[in-house]
C-alpha cells in the first residue's frame, strides 16, 4: 500500500465519511420502509387502499418529524456543551 500525503489522507477520510453517511441514510430509509410497510399494509394488491395510503403518508411524516426533532435536539446539546 503506497504512502499517502497528508492532503491525500484527509481527502480519503472525507470521502469515506461521505460514503458512510450515505450508507446510514440508505439503512434508515430501508428501516423506515420496513416499519411503515409492516404497520400499514395488510395485503398486497395492484393498488393501495385509501386507508393504507393515508397510513403510509402519516407514518413517513411522523418519522421525518421525529428525525428533525432529534437532529435539532442534538445540535442544541452540542451547542450548549451538553454532549
Amino acid at each position: 500500500m503506497p504512502n499517502f500525503s497528508e492532503a491525500d489522507q484527509r481527502e480519503l477520510a472525507q470521502f469515506l465519511e461521505g460514503e458512510n453517511a450515505k450508507a446510514r441514510v440508505q439503512q434508515t430509509v430501508h428501516s423506515l420502509t420496513d416499519s411503515c410497510w409492516d404497520k400499514c399494509i395488510s395485503k398486497v394488491n395492484n393498488k393501495l387502499e385509501r386507508g393504507e395510503e393515508a397510513c403510509l403518508a402519516n407514518c413517513v411524516e411522523r418519522f421525518l418529524d421525529t428525525s428533525v426533532f432529534i437532529v435539532k435536539r442534538l445540535e442544541s446539546l452540542r451547542g450548549s456543551g451538553g454532549m
